[in-house]
């Protein structure tokens, strides 16, 4: 929560110790405090974006133990012991990668905001099988919100991405 914010002191804090991207972190926070702002404010990571707040948009979500979830609305107190990956995390994910190559290819996204919560529940949902054809990638995408108008184009970045292997993509713009 940004600093400005509080109006009232902030309740007290304690050491929340969680899996983030790879390594063993422990960070203070108060335990309601939502994820989403330990990983900007604290952890420096701002890959994962403020969208509504309210679990609404989509534009927040990290992995948690694998399963896309809205960081957001997700309090300190629930990560503890677990695996939290943030778009940063996925940097070495090829099925991210090839995502994020295509969605640049097909230039997908306008302003970016809700990309990086696309990315993350796009790669949860190919890796785990949920994502095949036309309707389950709109059925998966149907909770992510895209304000400035590049659904149907991000839609069709990931069936190319899905449509096509690997040695096909792009090469990444330098």
């Amino acid at each position: 929560m940004p600093r400005w914010w509080r109006k009232v002191p902030s309740p007290a804090e304690s050491p929340h110790t969680f899996t983030l991207n790879t390594r063993v972190v422990t960070v203070s926070a108060a335990d309601d405090e939502p994820l989403l702002y330990v990983l900007r404010d604290r952890l420096n990571l701002p890959g994962t974006r403020f969208g509504c707040g309210l679990n609404q948009c989509g534009a927040c979500r990290v992995m948690i133990d694998g399963r896309a979830v809205a960081a957001c609305d997700t309090p300190m107190w629930s990560v503890a012991g677990r695996t939290v990956i943030t778009i940063e995390g996925l940097a070495e994910s090829p099925t991210a990668g090839r995502l994020q190559r295509r969605f640049e290819a097909l230039q997908a996204g306008q302003c970016g905001a809700c990309l990086s919560g696309i990315i993350v529940t796009l790669t949860q949902a190919i890796d785990s099988g949920a994502a095949h054809d036309e309707p389950s990638v709109r059925r998966i995408l149907d909770a992510q919100l895209c304000r400035c108008g590049s659904h149907s184009r991000i839609v069709a970045a990931a069936l190319s991405a899905l449509a096509s292997p690997a040695s096909q993509d792009p090469a990444p713009t330098p």
